[in-house]
């Protein structure tokens, strides 16, 4: 195992306040290495009240962050893209340490999504329109009706572990070159490399206040939710959570990325082999601890042996241990929480009668990649989802029979399909409720400019690219009245 990457031990405080390292007020959290067990560092806690002290900051920063042209703001974020890139191996070296993810896809977070997520930010914010509407309501060319889109203040941001950059930077770089502030709470399991990330703002540029972070547990995001001061709220995490943040937050915008369970439709005339291959990508990525995650394969009758042969056989290629091997396909899962929910799911589906693979031996918090076969909708395999290297595989007689399995879930973020007639692939596509459907290619697949988001579930809202500048603006029109010839303002049956 590589040695874990040095850092600034201010990185530890526990909160970045008005551009000042500070102490969390509510003592310290022991962060464990998933792979080891060993405790990797202690980090400041912050409580409520530092997450208010953050929030005020904010708000105070608010007028003049606001007022900067989008020019300046887009120039912050491509010193962030530069100063990330620097990073970025480091980063991801920290990534593996903290939350066990391999180190190819640590890199890969690091390099291809988070850093570029910045720089991505500033080309949207300079190319985001508004409109020059049409006067309809009376005959008169006196009226220009001016459609722009002005900031909400102060956003909340509330980060996963499964992607602790790359998801956090693209919510706080699209939130703030849009001219709001924020405060950022990531996750508890990988708060260095997050602390890697906020370590950056002001050699960046961004002004004291912006860009503030508080580390901690679920009181803190709580704090900053319920904060009447915040004007808006990201989050991504679990369906549960975000149905306690919506119950919490009305009337304010929203953008909330929950779960997802697949699925993935093979049909009769897919080409098995390619399949198969999305189908290990799909369902143990990191394993399995990805919303978009493959959990359910529903695999045609009429190529359903030769997909089990082969997919078996790729599932026992794959490689398990040390995430910062780069021949490791398979490391730990991040926390005793997600491995009790996997043991809990696949316990539950062999009590009641399906079949249970598994390629390895489990321990610690290593759990093997899992094939479940003569599965059942009672099960909870086929009813939650799993966020661990479990791919649940049901037999299918039809397109309409795989589209109805599908549909009996209340997630529905991204599903996978799998056809050479893409005239009935599209008609599928069409069927399912799912916020992205990707034919002919893993359900672990996004482009970082195209919307994400999910139906049911799965969230509300989209992200990326203009839609996250949507999410966290605020349509405003412009009225007026150039003067001139005055018109009748009378409807044809007069008032």
């Amino acid at each position: 195992m590589l040695a874990n990457p040095a850092f600034d031990k201010k990185l530890l405080s526990g909160s970045l306040i008005d551009g000042r390292w500070q102490s969390g007020s509510a003592g310290t959290f022991a962060v464990r290495s998933p792979h080891s067990g060993d405790i990797l560092h202690e980090v400041g806690r912050s409580g409520p009240d530092d997450a208010r002290r953050a929030v005020q900051a904010a708000k105070a920063a608010f007028p003049a962050w606001s007022a900067l042209s989008v020019v300046e703001r887009a120039q912050i974020m491509r010193n962030m893209h530069r100063l990330f890139v620097e990073r970025a191996e480091t980063i991801a070296r920290m990534v593996t340490a903290e939350v066990a993810k391999p180190i190819l896809a640590a890199r890969e977070e690091t390099f291809e999504y988070s850093s570029p997520s910045w720089g991505k930010a500033a080309e949207e914010i300079l190319r985001y329109r508004g409109m020059l509407l049409p006067s309809t309501q009376e005959k008169s060319n006196n009226k220009r009706l001016v459609l722009g889109h002005r900031p909400l203040g102060v956003i909340g941001v509330i980060t996963p572990y499964n992607f602790p950059t790359d998801i956090s930077s693209i919510a706080l770089a699209h939130a703030a070159v849009a001219g709001n502030t924020t405060v950022w709470k990531p996750t508890e399991y990988a708060p260095v490399a997050c602390a890697m990330v906020a370590e950056m703002f002001a050699e960046a540029g961004f002004p004291d206040g912006v860009m503030n972070m508080v580390q901690g547990y679920g009181d803190v995001g709580a704090a900053i939710v319920d904060d009447s001061d915040v004007k808006g709220i990201f989050f991504t995490g679990s369906t549960a959570t975000g149905e306690r943040i919506a119950r919490a937050n009305p009337l304010r915008p929203m953008l909330l990325e929950l779960g997802g369970d697949g699925p993935q439709i093979v049909l009769e005339d897919a080409d098995v082999d390619a399949a198969v291959e999305g189908a290990v990508v799909g369902a143990f990525y990191y394993s399995g601890q990805v919303c978009t995650s493959s959990e359910r394969l529903l695999i045609h009758e009429a190529v359903y042996d030769e997909f089990m042969e082969k997919f078996r056989k790729a599932t026992a290629a794959l490689r398990m241990g040390d995430p910062f091997l780069e021949d490791t396909d398979i490391g730990p899962l991040c926390n005793e929480a997600t491995r009790e929910r996997a043991r809990a799911h696949v316990g539950d589906a062999r009590a009641k009668g399906a079949t249970v693979e598994q390629f390895g031996e489990e321990h610690a918090l290593y759990f093997p990649p899992t094939i479940i076969t003569n599965a059942s909708s009672e099960m909870l395999v086929c009813r939650e989802e799993s966020f661990a290297p479990i791919a649940t595989v049901i037999k299918v007689a039809s397109a309409e029979e795989a589209i109805t399995i599908a549909n009996q879930s209340e997630l529905g973020l991204v599903a996978s399909l799998w056809s050479k007639d893409l005239a009935k692939a599209w008609r599928v596509a069409e069927a399912l409720p799912h916020g992205t459907v990707n034919v002919n290619e893993t359900s672990n697949y996004w482009d970082q400019l195209a919307p994400f988001g999910g139906a049911g579930k799965s969230g509300v809202g989209r992200e990326l690219s203009q839609w996250f500048l949507d999410s966290f603006t605020e349509k405003k029109l412009i009225s007026f009245d150039l003067g001139g010839p005055r018109a009748d303002r009378r409807v044809a049956g007069g008032w």
